[in-house]
């Protein structure tokens, strides 16, 4: 770097240390720059973040837009009934071959019923297999309303790989799943498990990356699509 761009950089890093800027974040225990935050700014961290309606309708409705947002695809279901034949449409639509999934409650028997053949990741099984299938049905330990995002773990979504490698992700989930923010999902995790469990990954929509000459590309890194499959009736645990 030549020294008068050097020095340029330096005079300015001197003149903005001048100005102590206010930690708007921080309350205001003795901290001389929360004193001269006006009194109706936030106190708390989680303020600053978009808020999330307490009733369980209000969630929804907040989850179901901010995963439109991701271009994530929620289907509300009423029972395990619709969730084997809107699996079946997709199914149809996308000429799936076969499956990937795994053993759990909500999703078992609509996996089955498309009779198709499947990867069952639950059970040793080869990578290549997994790369080969058109799509991998899993389900997730909660969905965030505040942000659009799925939790899952390596136990609740068959694995590490199930929900990354096969182009379409289907999460089948419960409207009785939603939480409302992070905090939320990490307290959910201890009650469940003591503690986080050693993998987890919070998915918000399909993958993609716009690192290449600003060009956004879907399936980069994962899955090209996901899909949400929401029961909300009744039969929803």
């Amino acid at each position: 770097m030549p020294a008068d761009s050097r020095d340029t950089i330096l005079r300015r890093i001197r003149e903005a240390l001048r100005v102590k800027a206010p930690a708007r974040h921080l309350t205001s225990h003795g901290d001389e720059s929360a004193h001269s935050c006006k009194s109706n700014e936030p106190h708390e961290p989680t303020d600053w973040l978009p808020q999330v309606p307490e009733d369980p309708a209000g969630r929804l409705a907040l989850f179901e837009k901010n995963s439109a947002d991701l271009e994530t695809v929620v289907r509300r279901c009423t029972s395990r009934e619709e969730i084997s034949s809107r699996l079946a449409e997709i199914s149809r639509a996308e000429s799936w071959k076969s499956v990937a999934s795994h053993n759990f409650p909500l999703g078992t028997a609509a996996v089955e019923a498309l009779g198709l053949p499947v990867l069952a990741t639950d059970a040793p099984y080869e990578t290549s297999a997994l790369e080969r299938c058109d799509a991998g049905i899993s389900g997730c330990e909660c969905l965030i309303a505040q942000t659009g995002g799925i939790l899952v773990t390596a136990a609740s979504a068959g694995g590490r790989a199930l929900s990354v490698l096969p182009p379409h992700h289907v999460v089948i989930a419960s409207a009785s799943q939603i939480v409302g923010d992070l905090a939320d999902a990490f307290a959910l995790l201890r009650q469940k498990y003591g503690t986080i469990p050693a993998f987890l990954s919070f998915i918000t929509g399909p993958s993609r990356t716009g690192d290449i000459e600003r060009i956004l590309v879907l399936g980069a890194h994962g899955p090209k699509k996901l899909t949400v499959l929401l029961v909300s009736g009744p039969d929803n645990q």
